[in-house]
């Protein structure tokens, strides 16, 4: 048996840490005098520390842990566990990344800047146009892609692209979702055309709207945003229709994000 500091050099856990354990009955002690209060341990729960020290780095939680242990000699169950974590650490790098990516362009835009983050706003009209669109409920609005690959399978070997081509994403949800995003992309084409199952095709009235171009990851679309509302309050205009973003350097055109080019338009009116 060993007592409680003997126990922590051991297994290389503090004596706080393991009074909390204990309090959380994660790692109990053998045995506990009534007389001194000294804590005791045996020699076959180094196994066990070492196993929430463990568990412990691969990221899990003190009640993830406590469930663990009790599942730790079933293999099957433990690796259920840890495909569930790490899943759900792979989506928190990839949070990480974008804040790293929004951070990086915000360094970059300032120094170029000179210590400003807004963006030049015009007011502009978009000509009438004949599209083709293709508009769906998508799981997020990352998952765009999925909507141009289905238009290409559809009706891409038979497109004639207008130039320009207006390739642009609608987002008709009223205000930002989560998930479950409505959203409608539209290609400027020319020729008359038959509707496929997804694929319509039918003519767009013109449009005015604020403008405002973003070269670079779409991680800065939220700050030029903020300056397109700005200067459409500002300028005393109002919001008229859902907003849209048209793509004049795509991820399909260049996988490098320093050379993307979107244009991000809300139709207003006075």
């Amino acid at each position: 048996m060993f007592r409680i500091g003997d126990f922590s050099k051991l297994s290389r856990i503090s004596i706080r840490m393991l009074r909390h354990y204990n309090e959380l009955g994660l790692l109990i002690p053998d045995h506990v005098d009534d007389s001194t209060g000294y804590r005791y341990y045996r020699a076959e729960q180094l196994t066990v520390a070492h196993r929430i020290q463990v568990l412990k780095g691969l990221g899990f939680g003190i009640p993830a842990i406590g469930q663990i242990l009790t599942e730790y000699d079933d293999a099957e169950s433990l690796r259920k566990h840890l495909v569930i974590q790490h899943a759900q650490m792979q989506e928190e790098e990839e949070a990480l990344q974008r804040k790293l990516a929004l951070l990086q362009n915000t360094i970059q835009r300032l120094g170029e800047d000179c210590g400003m983050m807004n963006y030049e706003v015009i007011l502009k009209e978009i000509p009438e146009r004949y599209v083709a669109s293709l508009r769906d409920v998508i799981p997020a609005y990352d998952q765009e892609g999925q909507l141009w690959t289905r238009m290409e399978q559809e009706a891409g070997d038979t497109l004639q692209v207008a130039n320009p081509c207006y390739s642009l994403a609608v987002f008709h949800d009223e205000g930002f979702k989560e998930s479950d995003v409505d959203v409608e992309i539209q290609l400027s084409v020319v020729g008359n055309y038959k509707d496929t199952e997804y694929v319509k095709f039918k003519k767009v009235a013109p449009i005015t709207v604020a403008s405002s171009m973003l070269k670079g990851s779409y991680a800065l679309l939220r700050e030029v945003n903020i300056s397109v509302a700005n200067w459409i309050t500002d300028n005393q205009y109002e919001f008229d229709g859902p907003m849209f973003t048209i793509y004049h350097v795509s991820p399909a055109m260049d996988p490098n994000p320093d050379h993307w080019v979107t244009e991000v338009c809300f139709p207003v009116k006075k």
